[in-house]
């Protein structure tokens, strides 16, 4: 064989080759592109969740019974199978051409949020959002996530929280199949995470509720919550809250292996940079505390809108609750202080943490009362149901904490509509002087115990107080003359 045979074979086993490699990386798109066009993958059953038909059902007669939360969660967890009751009309529009749009904000300091629109579809288990043909997409916004927390200038609340990832596709070709949809709703979404929490009333409402309210309310319990990191012991505390906000009951995110659809979505929290506050200023809506308030009153069916000053010889007397702390910023003299505030003329109403468990309950009894008083901590939290023109009494335990505990009950006081007092205790009020020499850092540099990050373990966590009573009797014989008329 001449070389000029051999070259010449050996070139044609080239070009055959190459030919061949050509075609296999055709196929792929090619698969791809009959996939979407021919729905060459496997059926599967849609269920169409019709809300409008849901005024009957046992979750709406019974919407604090777990077992109807659990009957309903159970009927809508549909997986994708296969089966001869196909919707095949929503299944033929699955690959539709409806345009999306996504949106981020990343610029509040407290939450970072995502807005949707068009076909949307989630995957609870995977914490993943589909934006199917989204007019916004864009190379590097393909992928975004978000932890829904709304405490993000904290990263170790922040590494406790789940991400959730939005996959955003083009509205052209695009080599990402999105998975079909096995539930419908022609509600909005709102996905939210309660791995932050835990069980403090302070952040459940503050981090929590109140941001709920501000992202949900618009709705008018159409909404449907679905929930990442399910704290189950916070979503029993908030039921009542949480079936006002929306007539279905929440979703745990984590554990849903159904692909849900919705016209919008909304991830992460509106929240308004305060604690235990709405701007209105920043609110679609122009939310208030105010309103926020009167929306619990409603929740809980409170009786009283408004305190009104108590006319003295009328043979009433205006009712104080007092929130009594154990294991720390306790009162130490506890039964003094209550004497002494039943002598100037408070009926008192003495509310320790056993008292406190049952929010419904509890909620009544602060609603009942004209002034709340408590050493700092998450109890002060029931001032949200005191009636308008209330008074909260805050306890500033000793060790330069008067800043942070008006930022976390202070602050926010106005805003509801309730005036504020502060009684800030001094060193001969606290127990830690049985603990340190009185030239000890804790009393003569207080800011430096800060500077060391040991403020909680030892103001907050290390000490209980005893009031000065005659002091303290004479700030709430001012409080008494405010709320009283002859």
């Amino acid at each position: 064989m001449s070389l000029f045979q051999m070259t010449g074979r050996h070139e044609g086993a080239k070009e055959g080759g190459s030919g061949r490699v050509a075609m296999w990386l055709l196929l792929p798109p090619l698969f791809v592109l009959i996939v979407l066009k021919t729905d060459f993958l496997p059926q599967v059953v849609v269920h169409t969740v019709s809300y409008a038909g849901f005024d009957n059902a046992r979750w709406q007669q019974h919407p604090h019974d777990p077992e109807a939360v659990k009957e309903y969660n159970h009927q809508n967890q549909i997986l994708a199978t296969n089966g001869p009751h196909e919707d095949s009309s929503s299944i033929n529009s699955d690959t539709g051409a409806s345009v999306s749009k996504l949106t981020c904000d990343f610029g509040n300091p407290h939450s970072d949020t995502c807005t949707m629109e068009g076909d949307l579809r989630i995957h609870g288990k995977s914490a993943t959002v589909y934006v199917v043909a989204a007019s916004t997409h864009r190379p590097e916004n393909s992928t975004i996530t978000v932890r829904p927390y709304t405490r993000k200038w904290e990263q170790e609340t922040m590494s406790r929280i789940r991400e959730v990832t939005m996959r955003s596709m083009p509205p052209a070709f695009s080599f990402v199949i999105p998975p079909k949809c096995t539930v419908r709703h022609d509600v909005p979404a709102v996905v939210f995470s309660t791995g932050g929490c835990g069980t403090n009333f302070f952040h459940g409402m503050s981090d929590l509720v109140v941001p709920l309210y501000i992202t949900s309310r618009e709705y008018d319990g159409r909404v449907q919550l679905l929930i990442a990191d399910y704290n189950a012991e916070w979503v029993a505390k908030f039921r009542p809250v949480l079936a006002a906000l929306s007539t279905f009951p929440v979703i745990d995110l984590d554990a849903d292996a159904a692909v849900r659809c919705f016209p919008s979505v909304h991830v992460g929290l509106e929240s308004h940079k305060k604690m235990l506050a709405i701007d209105p200023s920043l609110s679609r809506n122009g939310y208030t505390m105010m309103g926020f308030r009167d929306f619990l009153r409603s929740v809980f069916s409170l009786q009283r809108p408004w305190a009104t000053p108590v006319r003295l010889g009328s043979g009433q007397k205006p009712r104080l609750l007092m929130v009594l702390r154990r294991r720390s910023r306790e009162l130490s003299n506890e039964a003094e202080t209550i004497a002494a505030m039943e002598e100037i003329g408070f009926e008192v109403v003495a509310a320790r943490p056993e008292d406190v468990s049952d929010m419904s309950r509890f909620a009544g009894v602060v609603n009942s009362c004209d002034v709340m008083v408590g050493v700092h901590g998450a109890g002060l939290t029931n001032m949200v149901f005191l009636p308008h023109n209330g008074t909260v009494v805050q306890i500033v335990p000793w060790g330069n904490m008067k800043w942070a505990c008006w930022y976390a009950f202070g602050e926010p006081v106005p805003g509801m509509g309730l005036r504020y007092v502060e009684y800030e205790a001094t060193a001969e009020e606290t127990t830690l002087k049985e603990k340190y020499p009185r030239d000890h850092p804790v009393f003569t540099d207080p800011q430096s115990i800060h500077r060391q990050g040991k403020a909680w373990s030892t103001f907050l966590n290390g000490q209980n107080v005893t009031l000065d009573i005659d002091r303290f009797k004479a700030v709430m014989l001012q409080v008494f003359q405010s709320i009283t008329t002859e």
